[in-house]
């Protein structure tokens, strides 16, 4: 028996009131469509960001953006895109790379793991991210006495009908923002599993559904181990990157300063509007799923993959969910970068992001100082590009 619950005073499905201002507003967003269009269109590929926040990326040559014929219209994706980047830039300074590669994650279905020190806006720039979407939002704080009840929802007893009803947990909703992930034991970190991979929660024999989209936003602390419990390894591969959110450089903190010495520090969160409707996602994960992509890259995608399992510095490999990343977080972010086909530096540029977190290095080369991203800049480097 299936069953699909959203959260408590909202629906998914429904059109929401901003997407109704997004049409009749005098700089009002199209509405996305719900096919790809016919009609060809140039678009030119936008200067992307550098990863220097972003550890271990690889930054993509810009020699290649030139114009081009686009057999798909990229437009609408674009408009949207640039949207959220303006939203998320009224409260956040620079991390333009972070938030490209948070974009990529929402249009190609994945979840997204921020890892950093305290005080580098990873929580914040998850709850901006979430304003700028017309969808249902819950944050959950984890911590070593939480229960999977408190995530997932329990059964209450209902004396007037002698039965059991069902009352969902914060985990139901679409943008899921849980903060501290590594603070909750294993058994309420097993309860994670069966959502985050197949959206859907089983009590008492009845599976129940998230609604759709839903993306799981998690962040952790890599330094203060102390009342932690280290990720299981499926549950680390459940999310299509691990991001590593860096300090900003010393003009981005300038900014910072200034910004909060002329009194907008307190910006308040409700400056950020909603730009985007489930539905006008749904659309546009439609298009990024028809992104072309050549068999050879096909090919390259797989070998990348599979040379982390006969690496002599790593003892656990990749499993071929990394290869699904891989290709899909490539057609996100060709698609956000103007193109509808993928090259070699957009699987190059998210190898990183996508294998850091699920590789594990050999304890000879943790003792020489090696990091995961190494390891990834060697293989990169050893298997041959596609031409």
């Amino acid at each position: 028996m299936d069953h699909t619950l959203d959260a408590p005073g909202h629906s998914p499905d429904s059109t929401s009131p901003l997407s109704s201002g997004l049409d009749t507003q005098p700089n009002a967003l199209p509405v996305a469509p719900s096919s790809v269009p016919d009609p060809a269109v140039i678009l030119s590929a936008e200067t992307t960001p550098t990863a220097d926040a972003l550890d271990g990326n690889v930054s993509p040559d810009a020699s290649g953006d030139a114009a081009f014929t686009s057999r798909t219209d990229l437009s609408y994706l674009s408009r949207y895109a640039d949207a959220i980047r303006q939203e998320l830039s009224k409260v956040i300074v620079g991390q333009q790379a972070l938030a490209e590669l948070l974009l990529t994650a929402i249009l190609a279905d994945g979840h997204v793991l921020l890892e950093g020190v305290p005080g580098v806006a990873k929580t914040l720039t998850a709850k901006l991210l979430a304003r700028t979407l017309a969808v249902p939002f819950s944050r959950l704080q984890f911590t070593p006495d939480l229960m999977p009840s408190d995530v997932l929802g329990t059964s209450i007893f209902r004396p007037n009908k002698a039965d059991f009803e069902f009352r969902p947990g914060p985990i139901f909703a679409s943008i899921v923002l849980i903060d501290e992930i590594n603070r909750a034991p294993a058994k309420t970190q097993s309860a994670l599993f069966e959502v985050m991979e197949e959206r859907q929660v089983t009590q008492d024999g009845t599976r129940y559904t998230v609604p759709d989209p839903f993306v799981v936003l998690a962040t952790q602390n890599p330094i203060e181990q102390e009342g932690t419990y280290r990720l299981p390894e499926a549950q680390l591969d459940r999310f299509l990157f691990k991001l590593n959110v860096g300090y900003p450089s010393v003009e981005e903190e300038i900014s910072i300063l200034q910004g909060h010495h002329a009194g907008f520090g307190g910006m308040p969160l409700d400056a950020v509007r909603a730009v985007l409707t489930a539905d006008d996602l749904r659309g546009l994960r439609e298009q990024v799923r028809r992104q072309h992509v050549e068999p050879k890259l096909l090919e390259y995608i797989a070998r990348l993959v599979g040379q982390t399992r006969a690496h002599k510095g790593l003892y656990l490999g990749a499993s071929p969910r990394a290869s699904l990343a891989l290709l899909n977080g490539a057609k996100a972010l060709a698609a956000l970068r103007g193109r509808d086909f993928v090259t070699p530096e957009d699987v190059q540029y998210l190898a990183s992001p996508v294998l850091r977190h699920r590789i594990q290095l050999t304890p000879e080369r943790e003792m020489e100082g090696s990091t995961a991203d190494d390891i990834v800049k060697q293989i990169l480097q050893q298997i041959e590009v596609p031409r």
